[in-house]
Protein backbone atom coordinates (compact mmCIF):
# COMPACT_ATOMS: atom_id res chain seq x y z
CA UNK A 1 0.00 0.00 0.00
CA UNK A 2 1.27 2.97 -0.73
CA UNK A 3 2.29 6.32 1.59
CA UNK A 4 3.68 4.11 3.93
CA UNK A 5 7.50 4.43 5.49
CA UNK A 6 10.27 1.17 4.12
CA UNK A 7 10.39 1.19 8.60
CA UNK A 8 6.69 -0.26 8.62
CA UNK A 9 5.71 -3.77 9.46
CA UNK A 10 4.92 -5.61 7.02
CA UNK A 11 1.65 -7.83 7.96
CA UNK A 12 -0.04 -10.78 6.03
CA UNK A 13 -3.51 -11.90 7.83
CA UNK A 14 -4.62 -15.17 7.04
CA UNK A 15 -7.86 -16.40 8.14
CA UNK A 16 -10.84 -18.42 6.59
CA UNK A 17 -13.51 -15.90 7.79
CA UNK A 18 -13.74 -12.59 5.33
CA UNK A 19 -15.15 -10.43 8.15
CA UNK A 20 -12.25 -11.50 10.68
CA UNK A 21 -9.09 -10.62 8.04
CA UNK A 22 -11.21 -7.25 7.29
CA UNK A 23 -11.34 -6.52 10.85
CA UNK A 24 -7.87 -7.37 11.43
CA UNK A 25 -6.60 -5.07 8.78
CA UNK A 26 -9.23 -2.45 10.12
CA UNK A 27 -7.18 -2.28 13.18
CA UNK A 28 -3.53 -2.40 11.86
CA UNK A 29 -3.80 -0.36 8.65
CA UNK A 30 -4.53 2.83 9.85
CA UNK A 31 -1.29 2.97 12.17
CA UNK A 32 1.77 3.97 10.62
CA UNK A 33 4.20 1.28 11.89
CA UNK A 34 2.46 -1.21 9.95
CA UNK A 35 1.39 -1.98 6.39
CA UNK A 36 -0.92 -5.10 5.65
CA UNK A 37 0.31 -6.45 2.89
CA UNK A 38 -2.32 -9.13 1.69
CA UNK A 39 -4.82 -11.30 2.96
CA UNK A 40 -5.04 -15.02 2.65
CA UNK A 41 -7.84 -17.82 3.42
CA UNK A 42 -6.23 -21.00 4.29
CA UNK A 43 -2.85 -21.86 4.84
CA UNK A 44 -1.89 -22.63 1.46
CA UNK A 45 -2.58 -19.68 0.42
CA UNK A 46 -1.14 -18.12 3.71
CA UNK A 47 2.45 -19.84 2.75
CA UNK A 48 2.36 -19.05 -1.09
CA UNK A 49 1.74 -14.84 -0.26
CA UNK A 50 4.31 -14.96 2.79
CA UNK A 51 6.84 -16.09 -0.31
CA UNK A 52 5.48 -14.14 -3.08
CA UNK A 53 4.64 -10.73 -0.23
CA UNK A 54 7.32 -11.12 2.16
CA UNK A 55 5.81 -9.48 5.16
CA UNK A 56 7.09 -9.59 8.77
CA UNK A 57 4.57 -10.68 10.50
CA UNK A 58 1.50 -13.07 10.07
CA UNK A 59 -0.91 -13.14 12.19
CA UNK A 60 -2.37 -16.47 11.20
CA UNK A 61 -5.49 -18.33 12.14
CA UNK A 62 -4.89 -21.83 13.94
CA UNK A 63 -7.58 -23.39 12.45
CA UNK A 64 -8.36 -23.00 8.57
CA UNK A 65 -9.34 -25.36 5.89
CA UNK A 66 -6.77 -27.08 3.03
CA UNK A 67 -3.68 -26.48 5.16
CA UNK A 68 -4.18 -25.52 8.96
CA UNK A 69 -2.57 -22.91 10.79
CA UNK A 70 -0.44 -24.95 12.38
CA UNK A 71 0.95 -26.69 9.27
CA UNK A 72 1.74 -23.29 7.65
CA UNK A 73 3.20 -22.31 10.78
CA UNK A 74 5.72 -24.79 10.65
CA UNK A 75 6.34 -24.06 6.59
CA UNK A 76 7.03 -20.86 7.27
CA UNK A 77 9.13 -21.43 10.07
CA UNK A 78 11.17 -23.93 8.05
CA UNK A 79 11.29 -22.00 4.85
CA UNK A 80 11.05 -18.10 6.11
CA UNK A 81 12.41 -18.24 9.24
CA UNK A 82 12.85 -14.48 9.29
CA UNK A 83 8.84 -13.91 8.64
CA UNK A 84 7.11 -14.32 12.74
CA UNK A 85 4.15 -15.87 13.30
CA UNK A 86 1.45 -14.17 15.83
CA UNK A 87 -1.24 -17.38 16.26
CA UNK A 88 -4.99 -16.61 16.80
CA UNK A 89 -7.83 -19.24 18.14
CA UNK A 90 -11.00 -18.72 19.07
CA UNK A 91 -10.24 -20.73 22.28
CA UNK A 92 -7.78 -19.61 24.58
CA UNK A 93 -7.70 -23.49 26.16
CA UNK A 94 -6.68 -25.15 22.72
CA UNK A 95 -4.09 -27.59 22.28
CA UNK A 96 -3.76 -26.53 18.37
CA UNK A 97 -2.04 -23.45 19.92
CA UNK A 98 0.89 -25.38 21.72
CA UNK A 99 1.02 -27.27 18.38
CA UNK A 100 1.51 -23.84 16.60
CA UNK A 101 4.23 -22.50 19.39
CA UNK A 102 6.28 -25.79 18.78
CA UNK A 103 5.96 -25.55 15.16
CA UNK A 104 7.45 -21.83 15.06
CA UNK A 105 4.72 -19.20 15.91
CA UNK A 106 6.45 -16.85 18.04
CA UNK A 107 2.92 -16.25 20.05
CA UNK A 108 -0.80 -16.60 20.91
CA UNK A 109 -3.42 -14.41 21.13
CA UNK A 110 -7.77 -15.40 21.56
CA UNK A 111 -9.40 -13.48 18.71
CA UNK A 112 -11.28 -11.58 21.69
CA UNK A 113 -8.29 -9.56 21.82
CA UNK A 114 -8.65 -5.75 22.28
CA UNK A 115 -7.21 -3.89 19.12
CA UNK A 116 -4.50 -2.53 21.50
CA UNK A 117 -3.34 -5.82 22.53
CA UNK A 118 -3.55 -7.09 18.92
CA UNK A 119 -0.64 -3.92 17.88
CA UNK A 120 1.00 -4.62 21.45
CA UNK A 121 1.43 -8.43 20.31
CA UNK A 122 2.64 -7.63 16.96
CA UNK A 123 5.10 -5.32 17.48
CA UNK A 124 6.00 -7.80 20.22
CA UNK A 125 6.04 -10.96 17.41
CA UNK A 126 8.03 -8.41 15.17
CA UNK A 127 11.11 -7.73 17.52
CA UNK A 128 11.66 -11.62 17.94
CA UNK A 129 10.07 -12.00 21.72
CA UNK A 130 7.37 -14.13 22.50
CA UNK A 131 3.75 -12.28 22.79
CA UNK A 132 2.72 -15.60 25.34
CA UNK A 133 1.48 -14.02 28.84
CA UNK A 134 3.95 -16.54 31.82
CA UNK A 135 0.52 -17.24 33.35
CA UNK A 136 -1.64 -17.60 29.43
CA UNK A 137 0.86 -19.93 28.58
CA UNK A 138 1.37 -22.00 31.75
CA UNK A 139 -3.01 -22.89 31.84
CA UNK A 140 -2.45 -23.40 28.45
CA UNK A 141 -0.20 -26.28 28.44
CA UNK A 142 -1.36 -27.35 31.57
CA UNK A 143 -4.99 -28.11 29.62
CA UNK A 144 -3.08 -29.72 26.97
CA UNK A 145 -0.80 -32.53 28.66
CA UNK A 146 -3.94 -33.69 30.35
CA UNK A 147 -5.49 -34.83 27.62
CA UNK A 148 -4.25 -38.00 25.68
CA UNK A 149 -0.91 -37.52 23.42
CA UNK A 150 1.91 -39.38 22.18
CA UNK A 151 4.70 -38.75 24.29
CA UNK A 152 8.15 -36.99 23.11
CA UNK A 153 11.15 -37.72 24.06
CA UNK A 154 13.63 -35.61 25.39
CA UNK A 155 16.08 -33.31 23.80
CA UNK A 156 17.99 -32.83 26.71
CA UNK A 157 17.97 -34.28 30.38
CA UNK A 158 18.20 -32.25 33.70
CA UNK A 159 21.72 -33.81 34.16
CA UNK A 160 23.19 -31.50 31.37
CA UNK A 161 22.40 -28.40 33.26
CA UNK A 162 23.09 -26.58 36.21
CA UNK A 163 21.15 -26.78 39.26
CA UNK A 164 20.50 -23.00 39.19
CA UNK A 165 19.61 -23.46 35.16
CA UNK A 166 17.41 -26.11 36.48
CA UNK A 167 16.19 -24.08 39.33
CA UNK A 168 15.59 -21.35 36.98
CA UNK A 169 13.46 -23.43 33.94
CA UNK A 170 11.13 -24.61 37.09
CA UNK A 171 10.19 -21.59 37.66
CA UNK A 172 10.07 -20.06 34.60
CA UNK A 173 7.29 -22.75 33.27
CA UNK A 174 5.22 -22.32 36.83
CA UNK A 175 4.76 -18.86 35.12
CA UNK A 176 7.28 -16.44 36.76
CA UNK A 177 8.54 -13.79 35.28
CA UNK A 178 11.99 -12.44 35.48
CA UNK A 179 11.95 -10.02 38.08
CA UNK A 180 10.19 -13.13 40.05
CA UNK A 181 12.14 -15.34 39.40
CA UNK A 182 15.16 -13.29 40.91
CA UNK A 183 13.08 -12.79 44.11
CA UNK A 184 12.71 -16.04 44.32
CA UNK A 185 16.07 -17.29 44.06
CA UNK A 186 17.76 -14.08 45.65
CA UNK A 187 19.45 -13.66 42.42
CA UNK A 188 19.81 -9.94 39.94
CA UNK A 189 17.89 -9.98 36.76
CA UNK A 190 20.40 -9.68 34.95
CA UNK A 191 21.93 -12.68 36.37
CA UNK A 192 18.58 -14.43 35.41
CA UNK A 193 18.57 -13.59 31.73
CA UNK A 194 22.37 -15.08 31.48
CA UNK A 195 20.81 -18.43 32.80
CA UNK A 196 17.68 -18.17 30.36
CA UNK A 197 20.16 -17.56 27.78
CA UNK A 198 21.67 -20.28 28.77
CA UNK A 199 18.87 -22.49 29.12
CA UNK A 200 18.02 -21.45 25.74
CA UNK A 201 21.08 -23.12 23.92
CA UNK A 202 20.57 -26.39 25.63
CA UNK A 203 17.24 -26.73 24.91
CA UNK A 204 17.66 -25.56 21.66
CA UNK A 205 14.28 -23.27 21.73
CA UNK A 206 14.12 -19.99 20.58
CA UNK A 207 12.04 -18.64 23.62
CA UNK A 208 10.51 -18.50 26.42
CA UNK A 209 6.49 -20.59 25.22
CA UNK A 210 9.18 -23.12 23.95
CA UNK A 211 11.03 -23.29 26.79
CA UNK A 212 7.56 -24.05 28.86
CA UNK A 213 6.37 -26.26 26.62
CA UNK A 214 9.52 -28.40 26.74
CA UNK A 215 9.38 -28.57 30.41
CA UNK A 216 6.25 -30.11 30.68
CA UNK A 217 7.50 -32.52 27.62
CA UNK A 218 10.91 -33.29 29.78
CA UNK A 219 8.23 -34.46 33.02
CA UNK A 220 10.20 -31.01 35.06
CA UNK A 221 6.76 -30.08 35.78
CA UNK A 222 3.22 -31.38 35.76
CA UNK A 223 -0.22 -30.33 35.13
CA UNK A 224 -1.20 -28.32 38.18
CA UNK A 225 2.03 -27.78 39.51
CA UNK A 226 2.07 -24.92 42.08
CA UNK A 227 3.91 -21.39 41.10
Amino acid sequence: MSGRTTEAIRVLIADDQPLVRRGLALILAPDPAFEVVGEAGDGEEAVALAHRLRPDVVVMDIRMPVLDGVGATERLARTLPGCRVLALSTFDMDEYVVAALRAGAYGFLPKDISPEELVAAVRVVHTGEAAVAPRLLTRLISAYVLAPRRPRPPTVTLGDLTPREQEVWRLMATGLDNAEIARAMDLSVSTVKNHITSLFGKLSVRDRAQAVIAAYETGLVEAGSPG
